[in-house]
Formats: structure tokens, C-alpha cells, sequence
């Protein structure tokens, strides 16, 4: 299933466009479904299970080893079957780990899109992903250099209220449109395009 609609995606798309002519940073953004599949959680839950479930049938019960086992199997068999839906490995790990998680992934995503090479080094990306209710700011050094974290950290919590309403196109096109409000003053626009291909990207 998209994070977004290819309704949604096209608009987003257009606000990031107008936000990117107003202003000669570059300007990028990226919705992700997830940051990670959360694997390591839900597996070492359905081993602990595994081991734990046949001790409490030995010591005070009456069970045939035979039945402990399938006990112990149909048990874990449930676990992993849970453990397929990402919400559930989602809910399993870690908020600390969730959120590490998801500041790698938007580090990443800032490589990936040339972010890093920017000629002017302030190429700014908006990252949010869905399952961690999470977003973030990643700036290069320059755009980071005239607009303090605070401002940064202001455009985050506007974003996470907005996607909180359960509208991610409105959310993520609000959020483009007060990039470029913080980045036009000391980045103007000089008719020449800062960033070629896509400036919005979904997975």
C-alpha cells in the first residue's frame, strides 16, 4: 500500500515546487511508510516465549511432555503470526530505538538525495515516517548556520500537529511552504532550478 495517494503525491509535489521557486535552496522531502521493519524485536519475543511457555505446564501440571510441546509450538507460532504486522513490530521495539531508528533513515534519505553535495551546502530535506509518527529536519551546514535549531524544531512540531489531523498531503505541503518562508530571507531565489529531479519522494 502507498504512503500516499498519486492524487496526494502530485499535490505535494506542486507545494514543494512552489515552495522550491521561492527560494535557492534546495528543497526536498520524503515520506516513509516506516524507517525500519523492526524484525529484531518481534523475534527475540516469540524466543522468549518459546523457551518460558512449557516451564509453567512441567512444574504444576500434569501435561504430557507431548502436549508441552505443542503448547510450547502453537504458542510460538501465534507470536510470529503476530509479529507479521508491522504495527505490532512497530509497537514491540523501543520508542528510543524507533526514534534512532528514524534519524538514520533520514540521514540516509539527505545522502541519498544529494543533500550533502549541495553546492551551497543548505539544502534542507522534510522526513517524516508514518508508523514512528515521526519527522525531522536534516539541514546542510549553511541553512543550519542561518536558521537555529529552535526555528527547526518549530517547523517539526507544526508538521507532527498537522499529521496528527490524519491529512499527510496538507501536512507535508504546509510544511514545504514554511521551509521556504525561513530559507527565502537568506537563500532568495535566482530564477535557476537548485536541485534537479523530484523534490518529493514516497515509500
Amino acid at each position: 500500500m502507498a504512503v500516499v495517494s498519486p492524487e496526494d503525491h502530485k499535490a505535494i509535489e506542486a507545494a514543494f515546487d512552489a515552495a522550491q521557486a521561492r527560494t535557492g535552496a534546495p528543497l526536498m522531502g520524503v515520506a516513509a511508510e516506516a524507517s525500519a521493519d523492526y524484525a529484531e524485536a518481534p523475534l527475540a519475543l516469540t524466543l522468549l516465549i518459546a523457551l518460558a511457555a512449557p516451564w509453567p505446564w512441567l512444574l504444576f501440571t500434569r501435561v504430557s511432555a507431548e502436549r508441552v510441546f505443542a503448547i510450547q509450538l502453537g504458542l510460538a507460532l501465534v507470536a510470529l503470526a503476530l509479529s507479521s504486522f508491522s504495527q505490532v513490530r512497530v509497537r514491540l521495539t523501543p520508542r528510543g530505538a524507533r526514534r534512532s531508528h528514524a534519524h538514520r533513515a533520514a540521514l540516509v534519505q539527505f545522502l541519498l538525495r544529494g543533500g550533502e553535495h549541495a553546492p551551497g551546502r543548505n539544502a534542507v530535506l522534510i522526513y517524516v515516517s508514518l508508523a514512528e509518527r515521526y519527522a525531522r529536519v536534516i539541514a546542510g551546514d549553511e541553512a543550519s548556520r542561518h536558521i537555529s535549531a529552535q526555528q527547526w524544531q518549530g517547523l517539526v512540531d507544526s508538521l507532527t500537529s498537522d499529521m496528527a489531523k490524519g491529512d499527510l498531503e496538507a501536512a507535508m505541503s504546509a510544511a514545504a511552504g514554511r521551509a521556504a518562508d525561513m530559507l527565502a530571507p537568506h537563500f532568495p531565489a535566482n530564477g535557476e532550478v537548485p536541485f534537479k529531479g523530484a523534490r518529493f519522494h514516497s515509500a
